[in-house]
């Protein structure tokens, strides 16, 4: 339990700062589809961000970090020095290889556009646009991927605070291109890509004085026989996979949708960036703090500890993001409204958008719950099960989005990425159970039969409330949407309680303890 109340506070403080991170991230989304709407210009911004966004999941979170705080923990347990030396050796080589990357990234922007949106090939224009600002953005990968590894040495040591704030330094960078650059500079897209750079300089650079503060400031240092750094990049090739499925799944759906009508790139993004929004606040929060945990118990070869917070940590990921599915999916139409319909954003774009959120979010909680899953194997320093389960899922993905997006277009491929990630947690968790035995998996079934069926009361509550008024102005579309929130909030744990669901009992104890001290 002391754990437990650990591991729920971490994940509440990273949870608040991501919330914080989100909520600038739609002040962002918000200001680019104020400038740019939907049209040729926010579809190649949006192609052209991807490609390195990509790498950003394949070589920082998707690789990166869930090879190296495995392995940091390990070593760090054994020698403090050791650890440094690990640190600084990570930095050296990621800095090399990123700076490569960065180079043929530029060097081969119109292949990668053409392979991401081959669509855009008939757009002698667009196709152009995309180019130039994919090469503008690729540094971008050098410096987030940097960024990540700072916030897996930070992570690992137990600090959780600076790194989960960091992407609110990126998205003010992005807000300034958006609303500043982009008015200065021609054509107009480059001051937001220029807008990137300047955010990934200060997601960067705001992990030093921490990193300084603990005693890893990372310095030079190159020794290719350390053996950690070898089991770090035994591990990353299979991790930067297995961990970045989604994002695949992703660029498969944008170039599938460049062969759509025009805006379907821009809805699909925009649906996905707001199903992100709980994503971040609870499944990649609650992931960020397990895997550290994990990798303590992995390390003392704890396997019934680690199965407990296993359990515990997918417990509490289903009970926050299948009522935020729900409520997503309910209020779709009134979240796009108020938050973009402004500017360009024209309502049909609302009516587009909000039609591939509901159907993103039908996988909101197994895209989270995957996040927990792949930690349990990188714990174990095994990054080729989630591999296996990735290519079924890729695999499963495009053929769902063939047959899916003829008949209900874009749509089609929002709701074949969340029956592909459904299909990629269950195999993850067989893996995981033939790996360490038996998970205590009847509360965690339980636990969700109870959190689904408070959902569906709290959807028809809503539901009903609104349609009792229809907002005019934009405040009232404010004051409307927040208070539905609200009730759908109190509902939910009412109906929680009434099923005496141990989630929101165990919740209601760690905060009466914080309440009490």
């Amino acid at each position: 339990m002391v754990e437990k109340g650990k591991i729920a506070r971490r994940a509440g403080v990273v949870g608040l700062l991501t919330l914080l991170s989100r909520i600038t991230g739609l002040v962002r989304d918000m200001a680019i589809a104020h400038a740019f709407g939907t049209r040729l210009a926010a579809d190649a911004f949006f192609v052209a961000f991807r490609i390195p966004n990509l790498l950003r999941r394949l070589f920082a979170e998707g690789a990166l970090t869930v090879s190296f705080v495995p392995v940091f923990t390990e070593t760090f347990r054994r020698s403090r020095e050791k650890a440094k030396e690990l640190s600084d050796i990570a930095w050296t080589l990621m800095s090399l290889l990123l700076v490569v990357v960065s180079v043929v990234g530029i060097s081969f922007s119109p292949l990668f556009v053409k392979l991401t949106a081959w669509g855009f090939g008939g757009q002698p224009e667009k196709f152009a646009l995309t180019v130039t600002l994919t090469r503008v953005m690729f540094p971008y990968i050098l410096l987030v991927s940097l960024a990540a590894l700072a916030m897996g040495v930070l992570n690992s040591l137990k600090h959780f605070a600076v790194p989960a704030s960091s992407s609110i330094f990126m998205n003010l960078g992005i807000i300034a291109g958006a609303l500043g650059l982009s008015h200065w500079i021609r054509p107009p897209p480059l001051g937001l890509a220029i807008g990137v750079l300047l955010g990934g300089v200060l997601q960067l650079a705001v992990h030093f004085p921490l990193l300084g503060k603990f005693g890893f400031f990372p310095k030079f240092r190159w020794n290719l026989q350390e053996p950690g750094v070898l089991k770090i990049v035994g591990m990353m090739i299979p991790a930067a996979f297995g961990a970045a499925v989604y994002q695949f799944n992703v660029i498969v759906t944008t170039l599938l949708a460049s062969f759509l009508p025009e805006g379907s790139v821009s809805y699909l993004w925009y649906a996905d960036r707001i199903m992100e929004f709980p994503v971040g606040v609870w499944g990649i929060a609650m992931a960020t703090v397990l895997l550290p945990s994990l990798s303590d118990h992995a390390a003392e070869k704890d396997y019934e500890a680690l199965k407990g917070t296993f359990r515990y940590g997918l417990r509490m990921v289903f009970f926050l993001t299948i009522p935020a599915a729900g409520g997503l999916m309910v209020l779709a139409e009134p979240i796009v409204r108020l938050l973009l319909e402004h500017g360009h954003f024209s309502a049909v774009s609302t009516l587009h958008t909000s039609r591939a959120l509901i159907f993103f979010a039908i996988g909101l909680p197994f895209i989270s719950a995957v996040r927990v899953t792949s930690n349990g194997f990188y714990s174990l320093q095994d990054a080729r099960a989630p591999v296996k389960t990735a290519v079924w899922a890729v695999v499963a993905n495009l053929v769902l989005s063939l047959l899916l997006m003829e008949p209900i277009g874009h749509n089609g491929l929002a709701l074949a990425i969340s029956l592909s990630s459904t299909l990629n947690f269950l195999m993850q968790m067989a893996l995981f159970r033939k790996k360490v035995g038996r998970l205590g998996l009847r509360a965690i079934t339980g636990g969700i039969l109870k959190t689904g069926l408070s959902t569906l009361g709290m959807m028809a509550v809503v539901r009903l409330l609104q349609g009792l008024y229809l907002p005019i102005h934009l405040w009232q579309q404010a004051l409307t949407l927040f208070g539905l929130i609200a009730v759908g909030i109190l509902t939910f744990l009412l109906f929680e309680w009434l099923l005496k669901g141990n989630e929101v009992r165990e919740i209601g104890g760690i905060l009466w303890k914080e309440h009490a001290r």
